[in-house]
């Protein structure tokens, strides 16, 4: 109970940029006051809150505000795209302090790329300058499906070769930190959820756009893992929802040459930001019509999933981002936004905000070190479970 207590008024803490007093503290959280007190003792004991300027309330003496120290604790993050693999330092507050892309090995030797993987870790902690002992772990984000239980990567469709790896334990072995494992879109559910866009709600749902797509859906503040872990997969949408399928649509339809055939995930990544090109070229004609109609046929057809998601869950926001979203954000939110506030599926007791990450591209590698983050600091209610 105490170490729950601690998370939730460290959690409060951290969600006010500004600062808050033990007063304030005590009403956010309901805990008395004595024990806010005691909490921020430790806090302020171990580094983790500082004691920053006063507030005034207009009678009495002011009240002594309190922040996280950023500086106190970081957290990698490595997110495996069949693309590219990115990796970042968080500091408390979730901001990057070093980041890093390497391309993915074409080659299906997850042998060859995990070396890579443990190689780059080291170098990012070297280059970020941070202390050893203040990094609390590492979060991997990883394309699904994956073994949560036993730390596997679990043949995803587009890293050929990757049947059952041992990707977590592996990396732990390697670095000595920590490690945890999660799907690409539950990580960048938390991330947004942590540092962007879902900060002031804990109701959403976070539609992931990379190699292939996505869904995080985050209810009560509790992200939903469903019973494997593997909850968010939006095969539902049909095999047109993927990158590959649009570049063959536009080699079909005369829009991009055979030179854009795809051979691997950084080809198809390729073809799309010409058909973006494409789509948006002013004056560009046919083609640039075609194009824009294929981009759009995609959001529409996302739009309707996300419309039936946004229901099932009762979300008041739903967030979009992922490696390819910068490509594609000026048409989908041409489109999407009309489709949710007109949807009969979409409840209108409240407004349902459709919206751009908070993070960036690269929110699945920050979603990484966010599990590392949110773990360790975060208020967890199945931590109050007796066992």
């Amino acid at each position: 109970m105490g170490d729950f207590n601690e998370s939730v008024v460290l959690d409060a803490i951290r969600r006010v940029p500004d600062g808050l007093s033990r007063v304030e503290l005590a009403e956010a959280t309901g805990l008395s006051a004595q024990t806010v007190s005691n909490i921020c003792r430790r806090l302020l004991d171990h580094g983790l809150a500082r004691e920053t300027g006063k507030k005034s309330t207009g009678s009495g003496k002011p009240r002594t505000l309190l922040q996280v120290s950023p500086e106190a604790r970081y957290a990698l993050g490595v997110h495996l795209d069949p693309a590219v693999i990115t990796y970042v330092v968080l500091d408390l507050l979730g901001r990057v302090v070093t980041h890093l892309r390497t391309p993915t090995p074409r080659v299906a030797d997850p042998d060859e790329t995990l070396a890579g993987i443990s190689a780059s870790v080291r170098r990012l902690v070297t280059e970020s300058g941070v202390p050893r002992d203040r990094i609390l772990g590492l979060g991997i984000a990883a394309p699904g499906p994956v073994d949560m239980a036993a730390g596997l990567v679990v043949d995803p469709p587009e890293l050929e070769g990757w049947r059952r790896v041992p990707l977590r334990d592996y990396l732990a072995a390697e670095t000595g930190l920590p490690v945890l494992l999660d799907k690409d879109v539950i990580a960048a559910a938390i991330a947004e959820r942590w540092a962007g866009a879902a900060t002031d709600t804990g109701n959403f749902l976070f539609f992931y756009l990379g190699t292939g797509s996505g869904m995080g859906l985050v209810v009560e503040d509790t992200v939903l893992r469903g019973v494997s872990g593997n909850a968010g997969e939006v095969g539902g949408l049909g095999a047109a929802c993927t990158t590959r399928a649009m570049v063959d649509e536009a080699m079909q339809l005369g829009v991009l040459g055979h030179e854009f055939t795809p051979t691997g995930p950084r080809d198809a990544e390729r073809g799309l930001v010409e058909l973006s090109r494409i789509a948006e070229a002013p004056g560009g004609g046919d083609d640039s019509a075609k194009a824009g109609d294929i981009i759009d046929r995609w959001a529409v057809r996302v739009g309707r999933g996300v419309c039936a998601a946004a229901t099932l869950v009762d979300a008041e926001m739903i967030v979009f981002g992922g490696p390819i979203w910068p490509h594609l954000q000026e048409r989908f939110l041409r489109i999407i936004p009309d489709m949710v506030a007109q949807s009969p599926f979409v409840k209108k007791i409240h407004p349902t905000a459709v919206t751009s990450t908070g993070v960036g591209e690269d929110v699945g590698a920050v979603g990484a070190a966010c599990l590392v983050l949110d773990q360790t600091l975060s208020a967890q209610p199945r931590s109050l479970l007796l066992h």
